[in-house]
Formats: C-alpha cells, structure tokens, sequence
C-alpha cells in the first residue's frame, strides 16, 4: 500500500514530482522554440497519459493554454478546435491522429506520441496505428533535446476546454485576461477535498474539465496520481487498494459499474485509505447513491456546476441523506436561481432554467464569440441549460438538460429520469433517452439502449424495457421506440452524444434539432 511517493503513475512508469517538472521546463524550452508564448495555445490530443501531464505544465510555464481536444470527435470536428483555438502545435497520440492528418489545418507543428500498448489493450485498437509514421518528430526525444527552462515562469493558465457541442459546434471557454489562475476557495477545496498529500486516481478523460481541473490540481498538490487510461471498476477497487488511495473524482456512470460487480470481487479489495470521493458531472439516481454510501461510508460529496463557471453547489453524505437527489447548496461566494423563460425566479419546488455564478472564478469569454455569453447570461448569472428546482432549504435538484426535455402531449418529460431508471436493469449496459418526432403528440420518447455482454443482455427486449420503466415510472415515460446498439456514442465520461442519436429521425421527417 502506498507503494509511491509524490509523482505521476501511468501503466508501470512512476514519474517523481521534481522529474515531471524538469521534463515540462524542457518542453517549455521547446514550445517556445517553436514560437509559443503568453496568449498562445498548444492543442492535446491525447487519451491519459504522461505527455499529456508534461504538455500542461510546459505549457503554462510560457503562459500559454493547452487545449485538451475530445478523441471521441470526427476529423472535422477536431479541424474545427484546432482552427478556432488558433493552435500553434498539436500534441497526439499516434492512433488518435492518424484520421486527423488530412484535416489538419495549416501551419500547426506536430510533436507525436506513440500510444501505450495497456491503451492499445484497453480501447481494442490495432497495433499497428499505436506506431507514429517514419517522419513525424516524437514528444519525447524532441523535448529531451532542449535545456530546461530558464525565462521568467509567467504563472499557470486555465486550459482552454471546448464544451462538448451537444448542438451546433462546441464553444472553448477561455479566461478574461487578470483572472487566468482559478484559485482553490474553501467551498472547492470542501467539495473536491483538493489538498496536499492526496493519493488519487484520475478516473475520467483528461479532456473533461472536471478530470483535468482535478488531476492537476493534485499534481500541484504535491500528492500521487495514477492516471487510469480508461474506467475500470474492478481495477479501480485494485488501484485503491495497492496504492493507498485517499481521494476520487467519479461521475454516476461509475458508481453504477462498480456496484455491479459482485459481492466476492467487493470484498476482494481494502477500501479502508478512501478519505473523500466527489462525483459530479450528471444527476445521480437516488438509490445508487444509497448504496454507494452505505458500501464505502458517509465519504461521498457532490457539487454542480460548469466550464464556465466552476463548482456553485456542494453537500456531503448527511446533507444529501437528508435531502436525497439534491446536488447540493450554493458554496461560498456563490449565487443559484431558478428562472423561468421571461427570466422571473420561480417559486421554491418550481422548475425552470438553473442560472448560477461563482464569485471567486474565473470570468470568462468564449474563444472567438464573444457575443454568444450573452445568450448564457442574464442578471450577471450564467446557465449551462440545465433544469432543476430548489427546495425549502436551498438545496438544489437537477431533472434534465433543457435541450433533453421532451414535450409529449403537452407534457414535459425528462430523459434523465428515465436513463436512471434504465441503467439499473439487469442486461442494459448504457442507455439514452431522447425525443422524436411525432405527428400526435409532437414528440415521443425513444429508448437506445447498448446490452450487457451477459445472458441478461443477450435476453433483453423491447418488452423488457418498456415493462421495466411502466413499473417504476408513470406509464407515459415508457418508450415508444426501443433500439438496440453494439455501443453508443458515449464519451468516458458518461456522457452520450445525443444529437447523433436524435439527428436521423429528425432528418427523416423533414426537421432540424
């Protein structure tokens, strides 16, 4: 247990701290021979690995901004980030920018990765895409070549994160010039538990906000970081018991996988130097949190919030027991309201728009439009488009995205609720929930649904389904449409790609989303 000091693990190579420091003080040395400086970004287009860490810092150390880059995207749709980012360099994995090479937009510099073998394991993909071609120039080698950096340090900026462009294209959050470094505030340090000596495991994609914001939040922290390239429950429950680890990040999707597997493989583990884990990212169903809390003790915290705004909400385990499905009550130097279309607070228990700012974050401006924060903003709050209510005691519960409701009838239904109800039955794997076009009623809900690769999955249904959700759910929230998918278009984080799931039968009859 405990088995590494300060430092960055990744598959069976420990960096100490003061070596990954040292090598990102080298890559700034190179960056900076290419050109990079304050205001300029570096794009990474890499899954969780050690370049990815030593991009980041080299990077700020210049003042610079990395962009980390989703590799769930299409080729074009990673043009776009690094055309609106105004990339000066790209920094990839080698399998991840074979399908980008003919969309790379001129002028970008390329330093290239080869990928992992445990990664090339984990995601299934060919051996031979993991080898960079014979003329790219390595990460590696290329940064070792220069001398650390010797020039003023010009003081960490946030990355620059693309929101994950559910509709239309994603927009990259940058920081206003004076506000560049997010500072801890007690109410983030209570919900995140950020602190120094912290052993942790980044569980999500680093090109998430949360993962990213946390992962090196730890490595500054002095703490010990294992870098998971890709979510496993059981190996998870391995990591924390080989490692000693104190602290998680973790989102819903998760707690569901891990409480899947069996009792004999829970009690394979030593769970007992988990001192905090926080979740966030989408609403958790209650009972998956009951249980969560009663396997691994009140450790459990929760906070809602954005890119764009950071953390603004945040409970722990005997404040969510006693208000189940909240995500929790403004943190410090933090407004939430509910507003209604016309821009009116609502009554308490009433739903509508979720609007919220963090007084000690960050402002913000979208990279390249600054007239769009103002269709975010109103009163000097900023909405991510989710909905929700408050309750009597100011605590804050999430019901959906308001580009996920669907109107029925008349009737708004709220997906999410209806996923929580999914992903508890036995032979569905993940699911989406989602609204099509109906000639009636408008719209009528459609179930995608990818099985377990068990006997469970191999006998589920339409029926099954629809019957599971009727019997727990009114009976207008059973699906009209049932599909089933080898996988779907799911980020790591839990998040699915909706709009490439809707977009086909909106197509169909004639309409755009």
């Amino acid at each position: 247990m405990a088995s590494h000091p300060a430092g960055v693990l990744r598959g069976d190579v420990f960096v100490p701290t003061a070596e990954l420091r040292q090598r990102a003080a080298r890559a700034a040395t190179a960056l900076s021979s290419l050109g990079v400086g304050r205001g300029d970004t570096v794009a990474l287009l890499l899954r969780n690995d050690l370049p990815f860490v030593e991009a980041s810092l080299a990077v700020s150390m210049i003042g610079a901004a990395p962009v980390p880059v989703t590799w769930h995207g299409r080729s074009d749709e990673v043009s776009f980030i690094l055309e609106d980012s105004h990339a000066l360099v790209l920094v990839a994995h080698a399998d991840l920018l074979a399908p980008v090479r003919v969309a790379m937009p001129p002028g970008v510099a390329v330093r290239v990765v080869p990928t992992p073998a445990d990664i090339v394991t984990s995601y299934g993909l060919d051996p031979a895409t993991a080898e960079p071609d014979p003329t790219d120039l390595l990460w590696s080698p290329w940064i070792e070549s220069f001398e650390p950096f010797d020039g003023q340090i010009a003081g960490a900026a946030n990355a620059l994160i693309y929101t994950s462009g559910t509709t239309g294209r994603p927009k990259g959050v940058r920081r206003l010039p004076g506000t560049e470094q997010a500072t801890l505030t007690p109410g983030v340090r209570t919900a995140t538990g950020l602190g120094p000596g912290m052993r942790t495991v980044v569980t999500g994609p680093m090109y998430h906000t949360a993962p990213n914001y946390y992962g090196m939040n730890a490595m500054a922290s002095d703490g010990f970081v294992h870098l998971q390239p890709r979510f496993d429950p059981e190996e998870l429950l391995a990591l924390i018991d080989g490692h000693g680890i104190t602290h998680l990040h973790m989102v819903p999707t998760m707690f569901v996988r891990l409480l899947r597997l069996g009792d004999e493989v829970k009690a394979r583990y030593d769970l007992s130097s988990l001192q905090h884990v926080v979740h966030a990212a989408a609403p958790c169903p209650v009972d998956v949190k009951q249980q969560m809390i009663a396997w691994w003790g009140p450790i459990i915290h929760e906070y809602y919030g954005g890119t764009e705004t950071g953390a603004v909400t945040q409970c722990d385990s005997a404040e969510w027991l006693a208000h189940p499905g909240t995500v929790g009550r403004e943190a410090e130097h933090c407004k939430v309201t509910v507003l209604d279309d016309d821009g009116v607070a609502v009554p308490t228990g009433a739903v509508g728009e979720i609007f919220m700012r963090n007084r000690a974050f960050p402002d913000f401006t979208y990279e390249g439009r600054p007239e769009a924060r103002s269709e975010v903003e109103r009163q000097g709050l900023f909405t991510c488009g989710d909905i929700g209510y408050l309750d009597d005691d100011g605590y804050l519960y999430l019901c959906d995205r308001k580009r996920d409701m669907v109107i029925s009838g008349g009737v708004n239904i709220y997906p999410a609720e209806i996923e929580a109800c999914l992903i508890q039955l036995a032979g569905v794997h993940d699911c989406a929930v989602f609204g099509a076009p109906h000639d009636e009623f408008g719209e009528q809900l459609v179930a995608a649904v990818e099985r377990s690769g068990d006997s469970a999955g191999a006998a589920l249904d339409v029926d099954a389904v629809r019957q599971h959700v009727a019997a727990h759910l009114a009976s207008f929230k059973a699906p009209r449409i049932v599909t089933f998918h080898e996988s779907l278009p799911r980020e790591d984080s839990g998040k699915i790609f909706k709009r490439r799931l809707r977009e086909p039968y909106w197509e169909a009859a004639g309409r755009r989303i």
